[in-house]
């Protein structure tokens, strides 16, 4: 991360200046962020940093790394937790109905639904919705997040990129539900359950959908993390100032402490979604939780 950032084109300290820079402001400019030392040094340097937390001050801003961090944080998880309900109300639902009604015109419909959702990329769903029912409709607001503190207007900012940003995934989790649940109903212990009397519900819901999770929670943790690098298209679509965008707007600035600090945040975001994927696998499958 450290070597890729400062090898692509781009002087910062150039960036910075503009048009107004000379010889002596930039050498003034390297040796105040300490780009005028080789590169080991440099890197030596910043791993001591982020030891004692110290991120640094962004080259663009000029604001501690940490409190610009700090302020794109919370619309990032915002969007992704809203995503993640989209994912799950639109995909489970979606996808147990076509494994109920298999080989009938809604399994078709729900599956033609999945296959046009993982076909369209988020942001030409984005610019779709927007055109129809932002700028056709005047449903929904394009730009921004919401100010102040009525959370009812912050969801209308938010339902629009929620659903662009979750309705890729809604459609794999769909196909990937449908495939599980009709494997899990095919197997032998259900056929005993339904010969023993048991409703069609009942077997459903104490039986097979949990027994079907243990593969839709795979996909969904991968979605999870998938959807935490697509978020800054989504940002930038939407104008949100979340860490996406931000981090699309400081590797352009070339802003190297910025870049860095939003580059580990999502690491630690993917980290922790495998993690809670992992603790799910055992919620869901006692024998995974026992072994």
């Amino acid at each position: 991360m450290f070597l890729i950032l400062r090898l692509t084109p781009g002087d910062p300290v150039q960036i910075m200046l503009g048009d107004y820079r000379t010889p002596e402001l930039e050498a003034t400019l390297r040796a105040r962020y300490g780009l005028d030392q080789p590169l080991p040094v440099q890197y030596v340097k910043y791993v001591g940093n982020v030891l004692t937390g110290q991120l640094g001050v962004s080259y663009w801003r000029n604001q501690d790394v940490t409190v610009l961090v700090g302020a794109a944080l919370p619309y990032t998880l915002q969007l992704a937790v809203a995503a993640v309900m989209v994912t799950c109300v639109i995909g489970l639902p979606l996808g147990v109905l076509a494994a109920l009604k298999r080989n009938t015109a809604a399994d078709v419909a729900a599956m033609l639904i999945a296959l046009l959702g993982i076909a369209a990329p988020g942001f030409l769903l984005a610019l779709i919705m927007i055109y129809i029912l932002s700028y056709r409709l005047g449903w929904f607001p394009v730009q921004g997040a919401g100010e102040g503190t009525d959370i009812a207007n912050q969801l209308r900012y938010l339902v629009l990129p929620a659903v662009a940003l979750g309705f890729n995934s809604a459609a794999l989790l769909a196909r990937t539900t449908r495939a599980s649940l009709l494997n899990v109903l095919s197997e032998d212990y259900l056929r005993t359950a339904r010969a023993k009397g048991l409703s069609a519900t009942m077997v459903l819901r104490a039986h097979a959908l949990r027994n079907a999770l243990i593969p839709v929670l795979a996909v969904l943790g991968l979605q999870l993390g998938q959807m935490l690098g697509a978020a800054g298209v989504i940002e930038i679509v939407f104008n949100r100032p979340g860490v996406g965008k931000l981090l699309i707007d400081a590797i352009q600035q070339r802003d190297y402490p910025l870049s860095q600090a939003l580059l580990a945040t999502l690491l630690v975001g993917v980290i922790l979604v495998n993690l809670l994927t992992d603790v799910l696998y055992g919620l869901v499958d006692p024998r995974i939780r026992h072994a």
